[in-house]
Order: C-alpha cells, then structure tokens, then sequence
C-alpha cells in the first residue's frame, strides 16, 4: 500500500503567499529630530517588512507540533493499512495451499469472497489517502491563517503598510536590506501567542 507522505513543504508555499496588507495609519510625529536605526530596528520611515518562510517553519513550536502530528498519523495508517494487507495476503496463500483439494464450487466461493475483500481493501487505503490528504489540507490552511493574523495586527502596531515573505530558492524578492528582515521578532510573537493543546 502506498499511501501518499504528506508533503509539509506545502505548509511552506502556504505561508509564502502570506502578503498582509494593513490599514495606512495616520500617526502624528512626536520627535522632530531623526535617530539612526540599527540593523535590527526598522525605522519607522520604512513602510514594507518582510518574513524569512524557512525560518519561521523552522523555528515556530505551532507548526513543528504539527509537523509531527501528522507523521504519527501517516505512520499510524500505514502500520494500520499495512497489517489489513497482510492478513490479507495470509488468506490467499491459505486458499492457494487448501485449492487443489476444495470442489468447484467452493474454489468459485472463496475467490470471489477473496475478489471482494481485495476490492475492499484498496476502497480502504484510498479512503485512509483522502481523509489523511483532507486533514493536512485543513491544518494548512489554519497555519496560514494564524500567521496571517498574526501578521495583520503585527503591521497594524508597527505601523507597515505591507509584510512580504521571503523563502529562499522561491520567492519574488532577489534582494532586501536586511534592516527590514522582521523574521526573529514574528517568531518571537508567534510562539508567546501559541499555547499548545493538552495531551
């Protein structure tokens, strides 16, 4: 049995199309004179931010949590799927062992109980498949928008009219200054907002 290995670098292209655009804020400036910013503080001239998408899957406890939810349940369908076979493929040899000494009818009966219970095995693994598929389908999308929420209040404070991703090897963006790589803060803010489930 094949069933498909959930590709979580979905999850990755998930959040690379996150692209937040916040409401224009209207912020009255209370000092006159300009401080340089280092390479860690974006000034607030800056307008545009953007996120690091590797670091972020890399480094948010959400998404690694369910990283490795799904594996358990891919392997736990797999070891599932994989014993149904077996004792499947027992009965056969079983039926090939007792077939020269079985009459007609009784060979006819037992291959087409066997015809059905192969039918309902495959029935079984494609529908183990899409429901495993599903699931990832539906924890995608709420990464995608836990981190575009997050994201959304996070230029609503900062006063960022736009937060860009950036994923190396596929992404729009070929060069950003650094000073405005806000990836450390937003993962920093996501983990204190993640309160994981009680086992």
């Amino acid at each position: 049995m094949k069933i498909n290995t959930l590709k979580l670098s979905g999850l990755a292209t998930a959040i690379a199309i996150v692209s937040v655009m916040a409401s224009c804020q209207n912020k009255e400036n209370t000092a006159a004179t300009t401080t340089k910013a280092d390479s860690a503080t974006v000034a607030p001239k800056e307008a545009i931010v953007y996120v690091n998408s590797d670091s972020l899957l890399t480094k948010y406890q959400y998404f690694k949590d369910l990283q490795a939810k799904l594996e358990a349940k891919t392997k736990s369908a797999q070891a599932d799927m994989g014993s149904k076979t077996q004792a499947f493929q027992r009965e056969v040899a079983q039926y090939q062992q007792q077939q020269p000494t079985l009459a007609a009818d009784q060979r006819a009966a037992t291959e087409e109980r066997l015809a059905r219970k192969q039918q309902e095995l495959q029935t079984y693994q494609q529908n183990a498949g899409a429901a495993l598929q599903r699931e990832q389908a539906t924890e995608q999308e709420k990464l995608y928008d836990k981190v575009a929420d997050y994201l959304k209040e996070y230029a609503k404070k900062k006063g960022y009219k736009m937060v860009l991703t950036y994923s190396k090897g596929n992404s729009a963006i070929l060069f950003a200054d650094e000073s405005l790589d806000v990836t450390s803060e937003v993962i920093v803010g996501l983990n204190a907002a993640y309160k994981p489930e009680k086992k």
